[in-house]
């Protein structure tokens, strides 16, 4: 999908919201268990029950590796449902690859043409080559991890390169990589004051954004400091909505809760239009 498609959804639904599919067999409804595949079905009803509410679906890969065949077929048929019924939803293997040369561009071919996703997260660590196989797809894009939501993130993405925090080195280096056009990043929303500094290096990049919600980030500040003319932003939730109920009742209240944060995403969204 190219940038210019994801923009036009994100104004026609008012909405910049991704919908994170974490989905745990330990905490889906009971009730679905006893059918043959329980991830694909309760990925599809939360599919149908939040599509018109957001703009992306980022499925997290360890969540079906961790059932082994069983779970990369639910993968397969997740990705396949949503590219049928829904293509014009921009869809993120949530990955975190980050190997270099041929290991790299298997990668690529996997998620790119196998599954056709329109994007996955890249791990920046071992440099360029570990990027750029992902960025020579058109109109696939890599999402670099550069600012992440969790503790951890402080062991080494905020530490002095020369002068530089490291996480703004990999900002700065990457613009250089081939294809850089095609690159977006990962910035969590608990580090939402960093913003202004990564908006400096990178100002019209799509960032990726997790951590509003259950983590406890702000999706005001999110968008105060990080928002740009074209928006810029996909602000990821997943527990929050996708366990909304653990009941018969999931689907539609998963909905509710995508409902709630799209609508303040259009009261956000008019701030630049308006």
């Amino acid at each position: 999908m190219t940038i210019e498609k994801l923009i036009e959804q994100i104004h026609q639904k008012q909405s910049f919201l991704a919908v994170g599919l974490d989905t745990d067999l330990d905490k889906i409804p009971r009730h679905l268990l006893d059918s043959d595949d329980p991830i694909f079905e309760f990925n599809k009803a939360i599919i149908d029950a939040t599509h018109q509410y957001c703009v992306a679906y980022k499925p997290n890969i360890a969540f079906y590796e961790a059932y082994g065949l069983e779970g990369w077929k639910a993968l397969e048929r997740t990705i396949g449902y949503l590219n049928e019924n829904y293509p014009d939803i921009f869809t993120i293997a949530d990955a975190k690859r980050g190997d270099i040369g041929n290991t790299a561009s298997r990668y690529a071919k996997a998620f790119f043409e196998n599954l056709n996703f329109d994007s996955i997260t890249v791990a920046p660590y071992m440099g360029k080559d570990a990027v750029e196989p992902f960025l020579a797809f058109e109109d696939k894009h890599a999402i670099l991890l550069a600012l992440t939501s969790n503790k951890g993130a402080f062991d080494y993405q905020t530490q002095d390169i020369n002068g530089l925090p490291l996480y703004q080195k990999v900002l700065q280096t990457s613009k250089d990589y081939q294809n850089a056009h095609r690159l977006m990043y990962v910035v969590g929303a608990t580090k939402a004051e960093f913003l202004t500094e990564i908006r400096s290096i990178i100002p019209n990049s799509f960032l990726l954004v997790p951590g509003v919600g259950a983590q406890g980030g702000s999706l005001a500040e999110v968008c105060k400091y990080g928002m740009t003319a074209d928006v810029g932003l996909l602000v990821n939730s997943s527990r929050g909505i996708i366990y909304a109920s653990d009941g018969v009742d999931f689907a539609s209240e998963a909905g509710k809760s995508a409902q709630l944060l799209q609508e303040q995403m259009a009261v956000e969204l008019q701030k630049i239009t308006s």
